[in-house]
């Protein structure tokens, strides 16, 4: 990771409206559900490779316009709601810029490969002491 929370804090939008569920006549008063807008492609912190790489990992969360959005109302602040949206857009962008080690293919040794015939041969044997041949 080469971005920090506050450098992305800088590249992103915010908007508030009213939230739904709890809260009684906060809900009614109060704009506290926030949607946070991230302008993948615009965005200084990442090369041009990540953004590609992001932009196919993430190809069902970007809207029409490129943006990545995201809302939170799970709480009653809204300022709570903001750092929470933001923890969302961080955990996501580090799981999507995670790739994989690539595997390298071993080849079994040949006294591994005896080995295993060596106990597939003794567990047959074993079954077939076993066995009640009437």
């Amino acid at each position: 990771m080469n971005f920090t929370k506050a450098d992305l804090q800088k590249e992103l939008t915010y908007r508030a409206s009213r939230s739904g569920g709890k809260g009684g006549q906060n809900v009614n008063k109060l704009s506290t559900k926030v949607e946070l807008l991230f302008d993948l492609q615009q965005s200084a912190l990442f090369t041009d490779e990540d953004k590609a790489w992001l932009t196919n990992k993430l190809q069902n969360r970007l809207n029409r316009d490129g943006l990545i959005h995201l809302t939170s109302e799970e709480t009653r602040s809204q300022l709570d709601n903001k750092h929470l949206a933001l923890d969302k857009l961080y955990a996501m962008l580090e799981q999507a810029l995670y790739k994989p080690k690539a595997r390298k293919p071993i080849k079994v040794s040949r006294q591994a490969k005896a080995k295993r015939l060596e106990q597939k041969r003794l567990q047959s044997v074993k079954k077939q002491l076993r066995k009640n041949d009437y």
